[in-house]
């Protein structure tokens, strides 16, 4: 068995100057972004990111004051983040006044809860029951009233009864739905 020896040495660490200032600051750098921030987390976020710009950048790049140049870097990747931030509140803000209403400045939601919209729904199961266990000239009085929306008058016509007819049997089924259902 032979063993296959890589033919470059192992790197030591970096050999950017840029990398190599970095690491012996990264603290002050991250106090740098915790003071403007407000928050070490997004300071140590930020640190991350300043670390792959640095590393990921032409290695041609260089400065004559390498550590001013760090933090020119390091204040535009605090900008970038404060700007794209800044984006996603505006485009959330605008997705919000088109998709969602508001009272008093909170959101209110277009839908019942959950447990509410499984109540409602059996209700409504209940209701179309004991709609359909009534007798039938009731029942199409009742449907073409309160569920197609004519009027009394629209009601007798189609039915062809009276107007006063219409209003008894209408009657007579809120009472009957009413005695049933309990409400």
């Amino acid at each position: 068995m032979s063993l296959v020896t890589d033919p470059k040495p192992p790197r030591r660490g970096p050999t950017d100057p840029l990398l190599e200032i970095y690491l012996e600051r990264r603290a002050n750098l991250v106090r740098f972004f915790a003071a403007r921030s407000g928050s070490t987390a997004a300071a140590e976020d930020l640190a991350q990111e300043l670390y792959v710009k640095l590393a990921t950048r032409d290695q041609a790049v260089t400065a004559e004051n390498p550590v001013a140049l760090i933090y020119r870097i390091a204040t535009n990747v605090m900008l970038d983040r404060a700007r794209g931030e800044a984006r996603a509140v505006a485009r959330d803000a605008a997705w919000r006044r088109v998709a969602h209403a508001s009272e008093g400045g909170e959101d209110v939601a277009d839908e019942a809860p959950a447990d509410e919209a499984v109540a409602s729904r059996q209700r409504l199961r209940q209701l179309v029951d004991a709609v359909g266990d009534l007798p039938p000239q009731m029942q199409r009085a009742f449907r073409l009233h309160k569920l197609e929306g004519r009027s009394h008058a629209e009601t007798a016509q189609a039915m062809g009864l009276s107007v006063k007819s219409v209003e008894k049997h209408i009657s007579a089924a809120l009472k009957a739905l009413t005695a049933k259902l309990g409400r």
